[in-house]
């Protein structure tokens, strides 16, 4: 396997061969020089490459750690990939035309030829420290966030001080003598997942929408040849930050940047893994390449801002920002559509382009997540500026739809492994550790999530598990085996911490579709769809007033592995990320509808000659004038307006007598009810609406007719019921023939079974949020922002969502992250920076739920507390 690797001198032999073959392409010059007197090269890759400083930049390092070969490897493959592909691969072309890449393929020469030779998992430099061991951490040598250490054996020994490492000094001079550089990659192995730079804050910064973007355009580029999926994290708790690592460093400098980690093992075999590696990357370093020119720091354009959402309704989300100034008349914009977070932005989910500054996405589904992405395009240059940060919504529940999102019970929630003894000090506590290892034996996670504010007659239409996966760097995943969840059949559950008893759980019903290892990927997360019968499955777990999920994955390991194991977040516990990284069941509802049946209050039949009272006759007279028919209802019996919703609404006809042609058909009209029954009044009437389709005659003879109301219809229809008005319809004839003589349908009978009725279908739904909080203060308590406000005094009231948004104002529930939610009147913000200005909002909701106007804090630095 190592013979197929490069070495050092290999690889230096290789590029500089390309710059003697390829000068217009190709460029190698000397940075710097290790302890062992080797030269640290960087390669200029790029279209015209004399002039690449005049481009904008990304710039490659690869192999800092010197057993994480990847690096080293991957510059080789590009840069053959380049030489074989130029004269016909028009987005290499294109990437290169305009930008430029630096790659210092090794940036631990020393180390590396050491792994090589020596020792495989060597992973620091080659320096001789003070008490004669060897090495120091290269990504631990910068200056952001360096931590000074006495322990120069630690394998993440940082060096006596930033930069003392000439490896690092020569990374720095680089970067510090190229301002064109505005992007960085900086390649690791192992754990297929992106690590976007981060300023040792918990909070999201004006630019983690574009790191995110970036590395999630990558990833869609890496899935769409091998269907890996990798994952993006930026170091969000319960994650300890790196210090001193070169892509803070770079960040530091204004650039974005990003480690990159690769596969699952630091050597892996060359031939099954490490081409199909280098051979996905090539796509995601050429995306990469063309996001350059729009990072420049000189040039870069002002992203869209104040991005939000004005509407959000059912199936429709408005968007609005801020217009550019009237000078910048050749801008437009780019809206992006994903269902999850970190998503890409790329053609196929590109949902409109404009120039206004408003846009309205519609066609959607109810009670859906939906993350949009805008940046802006000057057409004359096609340059696009920064992503505005990312916009999070939800649709709101159809008219006939409940939603309920449970999180787990922690004291019933955690792992329990083969090989461990007290296992029950894994429930809430801990993270959850599922698949196999030495170490562990089997692992089953165990999620117990309530179901007691569902009613017990819910109809379950969706549904969806949710778990963050974390930490799949330090347990490892091979490319083998899947990941499950299943419903467990309570009958018979024993003890749940005990490692038998779960292995003998019965499972009712599977969830979803597997996850394979290869789309297993921290920091997205993983969700599992229910199926119609899975919803059913789940809908008989509510008499218990609780599910409980299994979470199950490989039970066997390869040869020569240690571990096929994945970590996910429990949200609880010294090692929980919180309430915004915790498991959770999302629900989607609904109950079989209340059913009224209306009859006419009075009925008429009007003819030109005449108005009969008590008959519904329709069709044309002697003269071949239309006989028109109407029919009152009194609405008074229906309840409250406000707290029910029309789900359906029809009215049945049955025609008693027919006496008409073949070519006539008959339309259903909603019109006002305090019509004049006069036939001038009836023939100039004002339609509300149309309902259900025509009949033709030929039709009347065989069945009933339902005329069923349509969207509109129903709107209308409660409309006129709020404003507590009564409704008639009207059947009006119509016919193809010019002229129609004695063609007539009777359409009452003083017998029930032919007495026309208007049927409503409904739900007690409450329409209108209740009142939001008030007295929303904020002080600053144990080093953390506490957060205070008093619920108003509702029956209906359910509890309070409370949302954080460092760049604008929360309009939606869902824009930002969310710190709590319940009926308390108090919360922290716990991992939240006390330096940063920010907007809390908070939104009352009942169990609809429908949510208030938001109430709004601004969290200022030093702020006086109100």
């Amino acid at each position: 396997m190592k013979q197929l690797y490069h070495s050092y001198e290999d690889a230096c032999k290789l590029f500089r061969s390309l710059q003697k073959r390829r000068p217009d392409l190709f460029s190698v010059e000397v940075i710097g020089e290790t302890w062992e007197k080797r030269e640290i090269i960087a390669v200029t890759i790029g279209m015209d490459v004399k002039n690449a400083a005049n481009k904008p930049a990304l710039f490659y390092t690869g192999t800092i750690h010197a057993r994480e070969w990847i690096g080293i490897e991957l510059a080789i493959g590009f840069a053959e990939y380049v030489d074989r592909n130029i004269a016909y691969d028009h987005p290499l072309q294109e990437a290169l035309e305009n930008g430029v890449i630096y790659m210092v393929p090794c940036a631990n020469p020393d180390g590396f030829e050491y792994s090589r030779n020596h020792f495989s998992f060597w992973r620091k430099n080659r320096r001789q420290n003070a008490d004669g061991s060897y090495g120091v951490d290269l990504n631990r040598n910068f200056p952001v966030g360096f931590t000074k250490s006495n322990k120069p054996t630690s394998n993440i020994y940082g060096g006596p001080e930033p930069f003392s490492e000439p490896e690092t000094r020569a990374l720095r001079d680089f970067v510090e003598s190229h301002p064109n550089i505005s992007i960085a990659l900086d390649y690791h192995s192992q754990g297929n997942v992106f690590f976007p730079a981060h300023d040792f804050r918990h909070e999201d910064t004006i630019d983690t929408t574009d790191m995110n973007v970036l590395c999630a355009n990558m990833a869609e580029e890496i899935r769409k040849i091998s269907n890996r999926e990798y994952g993006i994290h930026q170091g969000k708790p319960p994650a300890k930050l790196i210090n001193g690592s070169g892509r803070e460093f770079y960040y530091s400098k204004g650039i974005i940047a990003s480690v990159v980690e690769v596969g699952t093992r630091n050597i892996s075999d060359y031939l099954d893994d490490m081409i199909e590696h280098i051979r996905e990357h090539i796509p995601a370093l050429i995306a990469a390449i063309n996001e350059a020119p729009n990072y420049l720091k000189e040039s870069v354009m002002k992203r869209p801002e104040n991005f939000r959402a004005t509407y959000v309704g059912v199936d429709t989300v408005t968007l609005e920002w801020e217009p550019y100034e009237e000078e910048e008349r050749d801008i437009y914009f780019e809206i992006y559509r994903s269902n999850r977070e970190k998503s890409y932005c790329r053609p196929f989910n590109l949902m409109g382009i404009t120039q206004a500054n408003r846009y309205a996405d519609s066609n959607l589904q109810s009670d859906t997540p939906y993350f949009y992405h805008i940046r802006a395009v000057k057409k004359s240059s096609g340059r696009k500026s920064p992503f505005a940060p990312v916009l999070a919504v939800r649709t709101h529940v159809g008219d006939d739809e409940f939603h309920r999102t449970y999180f787990p019970i922690p004291d019933k929630t955690g792992y329990v492994a083969e090989k461990i003894k007290d296992n029950a000090a894994h429930f809430g506590v801990n993270s959850l550790f599922v698949g196999v290892s030495e170490a562990k034996g089997v692992s089953y996670a165990v999620v117990t999530i309530p179901l007691k504010t569902i009613p017990e007659n819910a109809i379950i239409k969706r549904a969806r598990l949710r778990l963050y996966p974390m930490n799949r760097v330090g347990v490892t995943v091979e490319k083998y085996g899947e990941w499950n969840a299943g419903i467990v059949d309570p009958k018979g559950v024993g003890d749940i911490t005990r490692f038998e008893d779960v292995e003998a759980m019965d499972i009712r019903s599977y969830v979803g579709r597997p996850t394979p290892s290869n789309h297993l990927t921290q920091g997205i997360w993983r969700s599992w769809e229910f199926s119609e019968m899975e919803c059913k499955a789940l809908q008989e777990q509510i008499e218990n007033r609780e599910v409980i999920f299994r979470i199950e994955g490989p039970k066997s390991l390869n040869v020569g592995r240690s571990s096929q194991m994945m970590q996910w977040d429990i949200g609880y516990g010294k090692f929980g990320g919180g309430l915004a990284f915790r498991p959770h069941l999302e629900i989607t509802y609904t109950l079989k509808p209340n059913r009224l049946e209306l009859f006419p209050k009075k009925s008429f039949t009007v003819r030109a000659d005449g108005v009969d009272e008590g008959t519904i006759v329709s069709g044309f007279d002697g003269s071949g004038k239309k006989i028109y028919a109407t029919f009152d209802f009194e609405l008074g019996s229906l309840p409250d307006w406000e707290f029910m919703q029309i789900t359906r609404a029809y009215v049945v006809l049955n025609p008693v007598n027919v006496y008409a042609k073949e070519n006539i058909r008959f339309h259903l009209e909603m019109i006002d009810a305090d019509l004049e029954k006069n036939y001038e009044a009836i023939r100039d009437r004002h339609i509300i609406e149309n309902i259900g389709y025509d009949v033709s005659v030929g039709e009347l003879k065989s069945q009933e007719q339902v005329f069923v109301f349509d969207t509109y219809a129903i709107q209308e229809f409660g409309n006129r019921l709020k404003e507590k008005r009564s409704i008639a319809f009207l059947l009006r004839p119509s016919s193809a023939q010019k002229l129609v003589k004695n063609s007539v349908v009777e359409w009452h009978s003083s017998h029930p079974e032919y007495t026309p009725k208007f049927v409503i279908e409904y739900l007690h739904k409450r329409r209108r949020p209740v009142a939001p909080v008030s007295n929303l203060g904020y002080k600053i308590e144990n080093g953390k922002v506490r957060l205070s406000w008093k619920n108003p005094p509702d029956r209906d009231f359910k509890g309070v969502f409370v949302i954080k948004n460092p760049f604008r104002k929360p309009i939606s529930p869902y824009d930002g992250e969310k710190l709590y939610g319940g009926p308390d009147e108090w919360t922290y913000d716990d991992f939240g920076a006390l330096d940063v200005k920010k907007y809390y909002a908070l939104f009352t909701y009942d169990d609809v739920p429908n949510f208030s106007e938001p109430v709004i804090l601004e969290y200022e630095p030093k702020g006086d507390g109100k």
